[in-house]
């Protein structure tokens, strides 16, 4: 398996490393101009990596070929999901944190973020990472393949799941992926144990100022106390 390509934001001497995953049909540059947006610190030297989803045709979409992390099949939170896709682009984000790893930076140094689809993946990865990240940052997104977490996640003993730090946001008007999607999220992790704040927003499927606000607020806390 190859590394995505991805937009790189580099800085002199990183402390830690963000990889953010875009939505279905967007890529890398996507959320590249929410760094400057961020206004962090200088303490706070981030190496961020946007990677771009491989091409895929995505049934929804009537079978167009986009850039897409996997195939949605339905929008329904119980409709049928494309496991096979979803735990192939969690492979390619394994892959990602290995590199930064390789790279001199720790694991409990690298943060996970994903927007929709790409917050999907995020999840899927960083709840079955048996190394502690530095958090898990979930914007728009929803709960994937959740007949596994039993087995996968709160009976892997070698998880350490009140150690991750997660961000949970989601616009209350969300059209794409109704608030009720991001709530499941959050109520199931923290009923398993996990740290994990809920922030909603009137807005639809998007990132608001309010929320970058709290997300420069959220990364100033991980690495502060990382």
């Amino acid at each position: 398996m190859t590394l995505l390509d991805s937009v790189e934001i580099d800085t002199q001497d990183p402390i830690g490393s963000v990889i953010w995953l875009h939505g279905l049909g967007a890529d890398g540059h996507d959320f590249e101009q929410i760094v400057p947006e961020l206004r962090l610190p200088d303490w706070l030297r981030l190496r961020f990596v946007f990677p771009h989803a491989p091409y895929r045709k995505v049934t929804i979409n009537g079978g167009m070929t986009m850039r897409a992390w996997y195939d949605v099949l339905a929008l329904e939170r119980d409709g049928p999901q494309d496991e096979k896709g979803i735990r192939e682009s969690g492979a390619h984000l394994l892959k990602l944190i290995e590199y930064e790893h390789a790279k001199g930076i720790p694991y409990h140094r690298i943060l996970i973020a994903g927007f929709s689809q790409g917050g999907v993946i995020a999840v899927h990865t960083a709840l079955r990472f048996e190394q502690r990240l530095a958090g898990l940052l979930a914007i728009s997104t929803y709960l994937p393949l959740p007949e596994s977490l039993g087995q996968e996640v709160f009976g892997n003993l070698k998880a350490q799941p009140m150690d991750l730090p997660i961000f949970v946001g989601h616009g209350s008007f969300d059209p794409v992926l109704p608030i009720e999607f991001g709530k499941y999220l959050y109520e199931t992790v923290i009923t398993g144990g996990y740290k994990a704040d809920w922030y909603e927003y009137p807005m639809a499927h998007a990132v608001c100022a309010d929320e970058i606000r709290d997300i420069r607020s959220w990364i100033l806390d991980v690495y502060s106390s990382g």
